[in-house]
């Protein structure tokens, strides 16, 4: 009887198994269909530009429509939220920032989904330096140490623009006035644009943008760059230190872009998306055009990306926690 049943069993796992394969032979194989990339902001900005570039490419590719979404509402939670019940399929794609993929989880107790558990890393997009930056009409210091001794010399009298509450700028500046003994009072604005904006008014004398941001009132001489938030110098403002050389160490800090799938996507599958975005993303009609808007093209593997998110969920918490900062 043992033996018979043994049998049976046998006998039914390889017919299980050859339903699986015949079931697995029977899937189209990846990409059979359209892919849409979501993006959790309006059309222009990081996340948009990063999508339509590399959808454009990636398209041609796969033969196969990339078509780019975007779902600007509350800081990308909804569209973070959608690609988390999403099929693990590929052909659901989130593009997104350091907002919606380390920074929600920072600020807020329940965003609605976990940027660790409920996504497949695919690559780190792009990276792009903060800057330091003054109202040369309203700071008269040119260096660190002068911003400094300024900022300190007029306490509670400094204000600081950013894209908004919890953003890399905010916290950048945060990070920075944790570091120098410094305070500034933030003033949010409705984007990068905007605080821009109010600094060169005068409203706002001082605050980290990001590099795109701000090119070009810095070369107009409007706003005075201090530094980079970089590891080197950036081809776009040769002539501004980093961090670093200015004496402020562990400070370098980055806005970035990557790309997500939802959690349990098949291997093969994320292996071809990987090798199709990333090729995208370095091809010779692309990323030149993303470099020459401020942005450093990465294309890493996901177990690298995985690390690097981590890590920054992990920084950004002990800043915020620090400054006391939480959108609940």
């Amino acid at each position: 009887m043992v033996i018979r049943r043994r049998g049976a069993l046998g006998l039914m796992a390889a017919g299980m198994a050859t339903g699986l394969a015949r079931r697995a032979a029977a899937q189209p194989a990846w990409p059979s269909r359209p892919v849409s990339f979501i993006v959790p902001f309006a059309a222009g900005g990081a996340s948009d530009v990063v999508a339509r570039a590399s959808g454009n490419q990636m398209s041609q590719a796969i033969g196969q429509p990339v078509v780019v979404e975007n779902k600007p509402t509350a800081n990308g939670q909804i569209a973070a939220r959608q690609l988390a019940r999403s099929a693990p399929d590929g052909y659901t794609v989130l593009v997104g920032s350091i907002g919606v993929f380390a920074l929600n989880a920072v600020l807020y107790r329940d965003p609605g989904y976990d940027p660790l558990r409920d996504f497949a890393p695919v690559t780190l997009a792009v990276t792009t330096p903060n800057v330091l930056v003054t109202n040369p009409e309203k700071v008269p210091a040119t260096d660190l140490p002068g911003v400094i001794a300024w900022m300190k010399a007029n306490a509670g009298q400094v204000f600081h623009a950013t894209s908004g509450i919890g953003s890399s700028p905010h916290l950048t500046m945060e990070l920075f006035t944790q570091k120098t003994g410094t305070e500034a009072t933030h003033v949010p604005s409705r984007g990068g644009a905007a605080a821009v904006t109010d600094q060169l008014a005068g409203r706002t004398q001082i605050s980290f943008q990001g590099l795109g941001t701000i090119i070009e009132p810095v070369k107009d001489g409007r706003l005075r760059a201090i530094l980079v938030t970089s590891a080197e110098r950036n081809p776009l403002l040769p002539d501004v230190p980093t961090a670093r050389e200015c004496g402020l160490s562990d400070f370098e800090v980055s806005s970035w872009q990557a790309v997500m799938e939802p959690a349990g996507l098949p291997a093969p599958v994320l292996r071809r998306l990987h090798e199709e975005v990333v090729r995208a993303l370095r091809h010779p009609e692309v990323a030149p055009r993303l470099e020459a808007a401020g942005y450093g093209v990465v294309g890493n593997t996901p177990e690298e990306y995985g690390a690097f998110q981590r890590a920054e969920i992990e920084r950004w918490r002990r800043v915020a926690s620090a400054a006391r900062i939480s959108l609940d």
